[in-house]
């Protein structure tokens, strides 16, 4: 695979725009889940340049901020499976 580009910013400098890939790498999930992820709106639209699509840095930290904690999750989860006439008597 080629290269998006050199490794010409010391690494105390990230990239501003990130690949797919690189996006996907990011937050830490594969490429299709992260393509999900934009799809369900969890993760922003990418941004275009010429015939380039990138994501923006720093659109991805708020949006990875945004998703549920585990426990959130699990919370929604039983909150969702709670029925009103298991309570009736």
């Amino acid at each position: 695979m080629k290269r998006a580009r050199p490794d010409i910013l010391p690494t105390s400098c990230p990239p501003r725009g990130l690949s797919r890939l690189e996006s996907a790498a990011y937050i830490g999930v594969s490429p299709t889940l992260f393509d999900e992820m934009v799809r369900d709106g969890r993760m922003p639209q990418p941004k275009v340049i010429n015939s380039r699509v990138v994501w923006d840095r720093h659109q991805l930290d708020p949006a990875f901020e945004a998703l549920p904690t585990k426990e959130q999750t699990i919370t929604t989860l039983v909150t969702a499976n709670d029925n009103e006439w298991d309570d009736m008597n």
